[in-house]
This record gives C-alpha cells, sequence and structure tokens, in this order.
C-alpha cells in the first residue's frame, strides 16, 4: 500500500556534507533500524518514497512544529509517499524508535 501526501510548508536549516542528488522521484528504505540514504537531496516537486524492509512497523514523522508530514506505521513491504514542494531542510525521525533519524533537502 503507497499512502501519499503533499507537503506546503518548508522548514529551514543547515545541510550536511554528504547528499545523493536525485531527479523527480526517489526512495529511501527502512531497514535494520535506519532509513538509508540518512540524507537525501532532491528538486522541489519531488516524491520520495519511504519502503519499510523491517520485520516491525515503523513511522515517518517530520520533526518540525507544526508538523508537515507524518505517516501511519507502516508494515513490512508497506510504503509511504511524501510530494516536497518547496525548497528547504526537512528532518524527520520514527516516533516507534526516535533514535531513527533522516534528512531531506530539497532544492
Amino acid at each position: 500500500m503507497v499512502r501519499i501526501a503533499t507537503l506546503l510548508i518548508a522548514t529551514s536549516g543547515a545541510t550536511g556534507p554528504a547528499f545523493a542528488d536525485v531527479g523527480p522521484t526517489a526512495a529511501v528504505v527502512i531497514d535494520n533500524f535506519s532509513f538509508s540514504p540518512a540524507q537525501l537531496s532532491v528538486a522541489a516537486g519531488a516524491t520520495v518514497t519511504w519502503e519499510n524492509r523491517d520485520d516491525i512497523p515503523h513511522t515517518i514523522v517530520n520533526d518540525a512544529t507544526p508538523r508537515t508530514f507524518k505517516s501511519p506505521p507502516l508494515d513490512s513491504g508497506e510504503k509511504f509517499s511524501q510530494v516536497f514542494v518547496k525548497p528547504g531542510t526537512y528532518k524527520y525521525f520514527c516516533s516507534l524508535h526516535p533514535h531513527m533519524t533522516g534528512t531531506i533537502v530539497v532544492k
């Protein structure tokens, strides 16, 4: 099952030294209690899809106030997609396992 949401609000912040540049779609794999890649750079308007390949549920939750995106718990094999409209830095985490973190940079 794929869940899609549209992001209309951007947050700002510093970017890290290592980012992967991708086109209009990008994927993040959840496996072994981590997001891979942990940092991802995309163009404005890109869709990022997270796929849970772990054997337990995980979530994708924007680390901003107010929250601009939040997935329901994803079971193994489930996906969640988010469209990033505005440039900015979007940090996120798994609300079930808060040590799991990632960053999407929208250019």
